[in-house]
């Protein structure tokens, strides 16, 4: 049986782990998305308080 980054690995590089690549650097690069990025691991280091 192959293991967890096996299975990874071989669906990142099929077409479909492709459009998902692409699309997850295309939301990284969005200013809004990395400001709530920024937001969820402060709150989760304890810096913030909502």
């Amino acid at each position: 049986m192959a293991s967890l980054t096996d299975r990874i690995q071989r669906f990142l590089r099929s077409p479909q782990g492709r459009k998902a690549r692409a699309r997850a650097e295309r939301y990284a690069r969005d200013p809004r998305t990395q400001a709530k990025a920024r937001g969820l691991l402060a709150k989760l280091r304890g810096g913030r308080r909502y």
